[in-house]
């Protein structure tokens, strides 16, 4: 399994501060089956714990992903600040999921 972050996902993490391991936990729930919210169209929606937390009221990630091939960390935000994100934004994103599966400019980070 190859995993990616796009840029705009490199920055949320740094500035709040998640591991990469919790990254990574999150890639496993959902090789082994374990995915929070099937968007469609190859996206996903992972939860990952806020550090010293659970992850129900942590963070949702949205995820390119293709089972044992790769995924990317489109888009990451905190439970408390929105709940989900609209037709319009899946889209955008189902979009930018395609752009980015066929380009290499997007950061990689092997796990």
């Amino acid at each position: 399994m190859r995993v990616f972050v796009t840029k705009v996902f490199a920055r949320f993490v740094r500035s709040e501060r998640i591991d990469d391991a919790r990254l990574c936990e999150a890639i496993a729930r959902a090789e082994a089956g374990s995915i929070d919210a099937n968007l469609g169209g190859g996206i996903i929606k992972q939860r990952v714990a806020r550090r010293g937390g659970g992850r129900s009221g942590g963070y949702r990630t949205v995820i390119a992903y293709q089972t044992s091939q790769r995924s990317v960390f489109l888009y990451g935000f905190a439970k408390s600040e929105r709940d989900n994100i609209n037709d319009r934004e899946l889209a955008d994103l189902k979009n930018w999921r395609d752009t980015i599966y066929h380009s290499t400019t997007c950061k990689s980070q092997r796990h």
